[in-house]
């Protein structure tokens, strides 16, 4: 019953399939603001898990616009060839993080990060 607002970034974890598009699983993510962090509200939907995200270093791109699934993969792609072989970072998932509600229709932010390993 614990209303908190919009949250930034929504993060939706990605697992890409080996033709680079994404498969249909995704865990998406909403950050707990400060206020709620020491005592979050408990879920009344089975589905949804409080869970600590570890601190992480991250490669990262970011661009504009309504960002859909084939732009987060657009994206990924670039990093991918901008980072070459000598990067180590996890290949199985990757983030794909919006900051703006959807209303916003001007100055958008989107990310996609790697994890580093």
């Amino acid at each position: 019953g614990a209303g908190m607002g919009m949250t930034a970034p929504v993060s939706i974890t990605a697992f890409p399939a080996e033709d680079g598009s994404l498969q249909q699983k995704v865990k998406v993510s909403l950050r707990i603001p400060s206020q709620f962090q020491d005592n979050p509200p408990c879920p009344s939907d089975e589905s949804i898990r409080i869970e600590e995200r570890k601190g992480m270093t991250i490669y990262s791109t970011q661009f504009g616009g309504y960002a859909k699934e084939v732009d987060y993969v657009s994206y990924a792609g670039r990093l991918r060839a901008a980072l070459g072989s000598q990067a180590a970072y996890r290949k199985d998932f990757y983030l794909c993080n919006g900051y703006d509600p959807p209303m916003k229709p001007y100055g958008r932010r989107n990310e996609v990060w790697f994890v580093k390993e």
